[in-house]
């Protein structure tokens, strides 16, 4: 399956300024498969899993000094690590925490030799409080790392894992007449997007048999294994209760149709309050689990200057887990526009959110009025190109944008999108996207 992140793993081995990169996301969106499969292509690997690597975890509790650390995995991997050709890649480093202090020694001492690093909870493992362990605690090596952040498979991922390479490249050249124009097409391919996600094994196990019980086998494990792994890194049970319960509660909340989508303590649990699962959904967001959309009082920039800490939606990490949790039918796919509307139109706004986190590169905002006189909302708001893009989400073809016109006049906006399945229109201060080419958000305006 192609990634689109293969293109950013090329231009970082190529770039004359490469330090070393950490690869996060959270668990099963494809690290590990993204850096052999470049490697593949680019010569030798020297891989190290350091996941219940007892030999390889000694080796970084002593001296962190290059020299040692590639003769020591020149060793066990039988490559040889310090030829500077070499991509050397420590995956689940979490595991390690000290090998993401080594990272600064091989900036400033081997900047020759390309390494690269992958692993979930990241942030988990650099904030395990209370560790008395020195060995177990890591100091992040500020200035001295490149990033890179992997998500699900976009929708447009998905359509050349399903051979349609030619509508993909359509969005990617943002070809939005073109896309409108099939649009009949992309709704289809949407439609089982929405089924099966952009989970790559899920993804895998679709495109294999077409078969969808195959991708939801798949959703269904996943969903039971991010829970078993709450125990492992959370020493408490108690926090793990209540990790488990926020981490529960989120999809029912997403498609709670009472409510505008914030994100309600009191609905984790009965009586539940924001001291008992603030640090829960801290933990998920850290985890790269759910996506955690604050709501803004203005639309001023920087947005994250008026964020309101109190207020949040919080999204799940996948449209397809999302549908799993709530047992979204097989049949859904097939009842016309009716899963776009289901569930008030949460799968929609789950996969717009999706979209452009995978694509923007960080969680959008959303906008809210106070309630008193008025309940109006923007879905969300992002940044480009130093202005303020409001984004409203309209599961259906008969739309109407009022609470959005009222917005912008109010703030002074010029331009705003409101992504819907009609087709492309461009009435200058709106432009109506089609819902199926929400990946070209960020490119389009």
């Amino acid at each position: 399956m192609r990634r689109d992140a293969t293109q950013e793993l090329a231009q970082w081995y190529d770039s004359p300024r490469r330090k070393p990169l950490v690869v996060s996301g959270a668990r099963q969106v494809g690290k590990t498969w993204l850096v052999q499969d470049f490697a593949a292509s680019r010569g030798p690997l020297a891989y190290v899993n350091l996941l219940d690597n007892r030999v390889m975890q000694e080796v970084f509790a002593g001296s962190l000094e290059p020299g040692r650390l590639l003769a020591a995995i020149s060793a066990y991997t039988g490559v040889n690590a310090s030829d500077g050709r070499t991509l050397v890649f420590l995956d689940e480093v979490q595991e390690c925490p000290r090998a993401l202090t080594a990272l600064k020694m091989f900036c400033e001492q081997r900047p020759d030799i390309p390494i690269v690093v992958a692993g979930s909870l990241l942030g988990v493992a650099l904030n395990r409080a209370g560790c008395s362990d020195e060995q177990a605690r890591a100091s992040w090596p500020v200035g001295k790392v490149d990033h890179l952040d992997l998500y699900p498979m976009t929708f447009v991922e998905f359509l050349e894992a399903m051979g349609e390479g030619g509508l993909a490249s359509l969005v990617r050249n943002g070809s939005v007449d073109l896309v409108s124009a099939m649009g009949e097409k992309y709704e289809d391919l949407l439609r089982t997007y929405l089924y099966v996600g952009g989970m790559p094994e899920a993804v895998a196990a679709y495109t294999e048999s077409r078969f969808l019980p195959d991708a939801r086998d798949v959703q269904d494990r996943l969903l039971r294994d991010y829970e078993y792994d709450f125990s492992k890194h959370v020493t408490s049970p108690v926090e793990t209760e209540r990790i488990r319960e926020t981490w529960r509660s989120v999809p029912a909340q997403i498609a709670r149709e009472d409510s505008n989508g914030k994100f309600v303590y009191s609905q984790v649990r009965a009586g539940g309050r924001g001291r008992d699962y603030r640090d829960a959904v801290s933990w998920l967001v850290d985890a790269g689990l759910v996506t955690r959309v604050p709501r803004v009082s203005m639309p001023g920039m920087p947005l994250r200057s008026y964020a309101d800490d109190r207020s949040f939606k919080l999204f799940m990490l996948d449209v397809g887990l999302l549908g799993a949790a709530l047992h979204l039918p097989e049949r859904a796919i097939i009842e016309g526009d009716k899963l776009f509307t289901h569930a008030k139109g949460a799968y929609a706004e789950q996969y717009v959110c999706q979209q452009l986190v995978a694509c923007g590169g960080s969680a959008p905002y959303y906008w809210s009025a106070d309630g008193k006189q008025s309940k109006a909302e923007i879905d969300f708001l992002y940044d480009y190109d130093g202005t303020v893009v409001p984004v409203e989400v309209k599961a259906d073809r008969n739309v109407s944008s009022a609470s959005l016109s009222k917005f912008a006049k109010e703030y002074g906006i010029e331009r705003c999108v409101r992504l819907s399945l009609r087709g492309y229109e461009d009435q200058r201060w709106l432009v109506n996207m089609p819902l199926y080419a929400a990946d070209m958000l960020v490119q389009s305006l």
